[in-house]
């Protein structure tokens, strides 16, 4: 109930007002069934502004510590995160991860739509990376479509370590669901889920015209402040997001100083883009 009430009477309708979001490809999404919507991650924001523009409820897979803050600050956002229909996910690897992805699953099994950022936390410099596989292993296992969607300007609306928004207009754009029901028989192959989550990024890649970089986000944040790599993170060999996941590599000057293709520029809704 919360949460239709804060989408429909209270927060969206002055979200709209104030940002005006343009949409692309809404009719994407089903009307009803089970389905994963995977989106790139520029921004704090986008865990509200997608989900205002979709008709259905959309269940977000939320970094853990968004639910795990202590004070009033704390406590609050734990607190909105859990009304607004957002799961704890823990990205520390192994059994906590597996728990996290269980949570998935239960929203997929009971047809509900299921938000994940493949990516695992926010771009630091509004490039895309390396997908996770665990976006691959939710599809694989429950046999359902992945939409992916490309936020687009969120990251000026609200960028990393800014705690009042910029007032200017973004947009989403929705592809065409994924089908990657030829593999099921195959969920627990890792190869199959490195090609499956490559052909996922190479959709986010081509929708929203990001550079991509054939990394981790979260190895390059730790780089850029001065720590180690964890080796859980830093775990899996890079390869770069290609059409089909076949290992062909990326069209283009190549993943980490990428130039996307022609057919992958940034799409716009009659000129939307520009206003952003």
């Amino acid at each position: 109930m919360f949460y239709w009430v804060m989408k429909r009477i209270f927060l969206g309708p002055v979200l709209k007002l104030l940002f005006r979001p343009w949409v692309k490809g809404l009719d994407n999404i089903p009307a009803e069934g089970a389905a994963i919507i995977a989106s790139n991650h520029l921004s704090f924001s986008d865990s509200i502004f997608m989900p205002l523009m979709v008709r259905r409820p959309v269940v977000f897979l939320a970094k853990s510590e968004y639910f795990t803050g202590t004070g009033i600050k704390g406590r609050l956002t734990a607190m909105f995160f859990r009304l607004t229909n957002q799961l704890p996910m823990d990205r520390s690897g192994g059994a906590a991860s597996e728990a996290s992805l269980t949570a998935g699953m239960e929203v997929l099994s009971h047809g509900g739509l299921l938000g994940i950022y493949p990516e695992g936390t926010r771009s630091p410099d509004a490039r895309l990376y390396r997908g996770k596989v665990g976006v691959a292993r939710l599809a694989l296992k429950a046999g359902v479509p992945v939409i992916p969607v490309a936020m687009i300007g969120t990251d000026k609306v609200q960028p990393i370590g800014k705690r009042l928004p910029n007032i200017r207009r973004i947009g989403m754009i929705f592809g065409e669901p994924l089908d990657f029901a030829k593999y099921r028989d195959q969920a627990d192959d890792r190869v199959v889920q490195r090609q499956v989550t490559d052909q996922i990024m190479f959709e986010l890649m081509r929708l929203s015209g990001q550079e991509y970089v054939d990394e981790y986000a979260a190895v390059v944040k730790l780089r850029l402040a001065g720590k180690p790599a964890d080796p859980v993170v830093a775990a899996e060999p890079p390869a770069p997001p290609v059409p089909g996941g076949q290992g062909q590599g990326v069209p283009g000057k190549g993943a980490a100083g990428g130039q996307v293709p022609e057919e992958g520029k940034r799409q716009d809704d009659g000129g939307a883009a520009a206003a952003i």
